[in-house]
This record gives C-alpha cells, sequence and structure tokens, in this order.
C-alpha cells in the first residue's frame, strides 16, 4: 500500500514523501497515529500544492534575507562599555549587545542569529556575523568604544 508521510518518521522518510509499506501497518499503526495519509490521486496534488506553496515561501523569504544582507553590510554598529584604567573591560560584549546596537540602528535581529567566534573582550572594530536566512549570512562592523 503506498501512504503519504504527513509527519517525519525515522524509519520511513521525511513530509511529503510516498512510500509503500505493508496493509497492516498502515490501517492500523500509520493513518490512526496520523503519521501517514493514503495516496490517493487528490491527497497527491494536495502535497504538490503544498510543496509549490512552500518553496514559494522559501523563495521569498531569502530575498528579503538578501536585501536585508545588503543593508546591513553597509551600517555599523557602536557599543559604548564600561571599562578600567587599563583600558580593559570589566566583562564581555555579548550577542545581546550586538542585538540592542542594532536595533538603536533600526534592525530587528534576533539574538540566536548572531554569530561571534570569540568573546570581544577588548575595544577596537570587529566584525560580527549574522546568519539571516539558511543561505544568507553576511558581516557587520561592530565598534567597541569605552563610554
Amino acid at each position: 500500500m503506498e501512504v503519504i508521510l504527513c509527519q517525519d518518521f525515522i524509519k520511513l522518510g521525511h513530509v511529503g514523501e510516498i512510500v509503500k509499506v505493508k496493509d497492516g501497518y498502515a490501517r492500523n499503526f500509520l493513518i490512526p497515529k496520523k503519521v501517514a495519509c493514503l495516496a490517493t490521486v487528490a491527497n497527491k496534488r494536495r502535497i504538490e500544492l503544498e510543496r509549490a506553496r512552500q518553496a514559494a515561501k522559501y523563495v521569498e523569504e531569502k530575498k528579503a534575507a538578501v536585501q536585508l544582507a545588503q543593508k546591513l553590510a553597509k551600517s555599523s554598529c557602536t557599543v559604548t562599555v564600561e571599562v578600567n584604567d587599563l583600558e580593559k573591560l570589566y566583562g564581555s560584549v555579548t550577542e545581546m549587545d550586538v542585538v540592542k546596537a542594532l536595533e538603536v540602528e533600526g534592525f530587528n535581529i534576533d539574538k540566536k542569529d548572531i554569530i561571534m567566534e570569540q568573546a570581544i573582550e577588548e575595544l577596537g572594530i570587529f566584525e560580527v556575523g549574522i546568519n539571516l536566512h539558511s543561505e544568507v549570512t553576511t558581516k557587520i562592523r561592530l565598534w567597541v568604544a569605552k563610554k
């Protein structure tokens, strides 16, 4: 019996795949647990439409991420920190500090999208990566200055 997977299932495949399983396995386990549905013509068409919709959404998200990356690449941010007499930072510049600096510039970036290879523990100019999409990353220039 052919079924269309409605959820990722480790031993069978991913969402939207058409797999061939034994009749009893499909009727008694996969279909009642809503892991799969019958592979009818209507269900196949519905899955194809859903794939096309997701592909179009993916392209739009990537296009928006590329535009945002171009804007971010042209901008720079400043983070002011407290330092001691020897110009050493009391802590380090974190991802949250970068997010706040980007918000001042007018960008709304999530903390988990900031890529810092190592902690920033001194004054200066640094490049910080930002992951905007699975295929789009950019770098911004971050100025760390004392208060």
